[in-house]
């Protein structure tokens, strides 16, 4: 029995790599990139999958795609080029998302502005949902990172607690 309790092992130790040619339709690629990965690891429950937990791991994948997207969105927005590269690295416990990009500027988060105004929000998102992120170099330009702890292991806790009680 694997850790979702669906009789098959959820891939770990898998690293996944999306590659840009510059930004025009990179948010949406990713995404759509991220969600298949995040499926294929159990993630996300199959569309009709309704055993407990499953909300619970919907919504931090959906909160992965976000943080994604605000990754790439970012990459897209300051870097020449656009985002290089996507990786996703899940290794059982926890995901690391990696976006490179050309621009050797680090991010940094700015001060919360007004809320109703566009732009400075997205790093902010990002550190409100990711365990933890950061950046540095990466071959003349920048990899920015962050990782989120599996919700695999909160959907086992709570369906042992089920089968018990």
């Amino acid at each position: 029995m694997d850790r979702t309790g669906r009789g098959r092992p959820a891939a770990a130790g898998e690293t996944r790599r999306l590659a840009f040619a510059g930004s025009a339709g990179a948010v949406q690629r990713s995404r759509e990139f991220s969600r298949a990965a995040l499926r294929s690891w159990h993630w996300l429950p199959a569309e009709d999958d309704e055993q407990r937990g499953d909300d619970e791991r919907r919504a931090v994948a959906e909160d992965v795609l976000l943080m994604v997207s605000e990754l790439v969105t970012n990459a897209c927005l300051h870097a020449p080029g656009g985002p290089r590269e996507l990786r996703l690295d899940w290794n059982g416990v926890r995901l690391r998302v990696e976006v490179v990009d050309a621009s050797p500027v680090l991010p940094r988060l700015v001060r919360a502005g007004d809320p109703g105004r566009p732009g400075g929000h997205g790093l902010r998102v990002v550190d409100r949902l990711a365990r933890a992120w950061g950046a540095g170099p990466d071959d003349g330009g920048k990899l920015v990172w962050l990782e989120v702890g599996s919700p695999l292991d909160r959907h086992v806790r709570l369906d042992g607690f089920n089968r018990r009680g």
